[in-house]
């Protein structure tokens, strides 16, 4: 199984845009040791030739462009990409969408009906791609069963419920349904191989731990450094965990309940611009080195 990481950042991607905080001005300067970053998204390939998009980032045509897998140029008008599988409804996952409107067929796109809901009412980007190809949904249940994909052969999914945050314009905001927010449990049936892919994550249940544990690879969320990040940066006076993020760094944070675990390899993705953890000369990122917890980047490939 194949897993290439086409976005990295969180919602702005790095730098951001307006943003002049420490990190952002540095990487525009070339005064800290840095990479750019566009907004999250990986693709899962079964055989290197089909691939499943996960999440459909704003920056898609860039990651498009950067990933030459991608158009096989079978076609005047072609495309890898077989299936596409939302993990939540939030404005960095799904504004790709508009991008790839213009696509020669209805897209295959799983996602659970919570998701669907808030992509044909609050934020209808379902019903607009309506006017193009359209889309063919496919529900992913909550109930932690497993289901596949054509396209994938080999491979098993699992969507894990979540407690995150559900979209600022969903009537579900601060009162998350679990079909909300999913991570998702990728299983290559002839390796025996798996990856955990959660690029927001509020609170680790129990169950969402197990999965943690017993995946050969984990992709998780990594926000923020502190809770208080980015009012410390003078940039919003919400903290991280009202938005549905775990910090890194604090007693219960990601890191915590990463160091306790011995089988999976570790890394970190959906990085915030303010997050130190950027700056690879950091004392922060020196810790997650000395933890063995690895940092995405853009174009990173995992090998399952």
């Amino acid at each position: 199984m194949h897993i290439h990481v086409l976005g990295s950042g969180a919602g702005g991607g790095f730098p951001q845009w307006n943003c002049n905080c420490e990190n952002c001005k540095g990487v525009r300067a070339g005064t800290i040791k840095a990479s750019t970053r566009t907004q999250s998204s990986i693709a899962v390939s079964a055989d290197g030739i089909n691939w499943i998009l996960f999440n459909a980032s704003p920056d898609i045509k860039k990651q498009l462009d950067d990933f030459p897998a991608f158009q096989p140029a079978r076609l005047v008008r072609d495309t890898a990409i077989s299936a596409i599988v939302i993990t939540d409804a939030q404005i960095d996952h799904v504004t790709g969408l508009l991008t790839l409107r213009e696509h020669n067929k209805p897209w295959e796109i799983y996602c659970t009906d919570a998701v669907k809901d808030d992509l044909t009412t609050g934020f209808p980007v379902f019903n607009i791609l309506g006017y193009f190809r359209g889309i063919n949904h496919h529900e992913i249940a909550t109930d932690q069963s497993i289901f596949t994909i054509p396209t994938a052969a080999g491979i098993e999914f699992t969507a894990v419920p979540l407690l995150s945050n559900a979209p600022p314009y969903s009537p579900r905001r601060d009162k998350p349904l679990p079909g909300d927010n999913i991570g998702m449990h990728i299983k290559d049936t002839r390796t025996g191989k798996s990856l955990f892919y959660a690029p927001g994550l509020g609170v680790a249940e129990p169950h969402v731990l197990e999965y943690m544990r017993n995946a050969d690879c984990i992709l998780v969320d990594g926000t923020v450094w502190t809770d208080d990040e980015m009012s410390k940066e003078g940039i919003s006076n919400k903290r991280a965990s009202e938005m549905g993020h775990l910090d890194q760094s604090s007693d219960g944070g990601i890191m915590s309940i990463l160091n306790a675990m011995e089988k999976p390899r570790k890394i970190l993705i959906h990085i915030n611009n303010t997050n130190p953890i950027l700056n690879e000369d950091s004392s922060q990122r020196a810790t997650l080195n000395k933890a063995g917890i690895e940092v995405a980047y853009d174009g990173m490939d995992i090998i399952l």
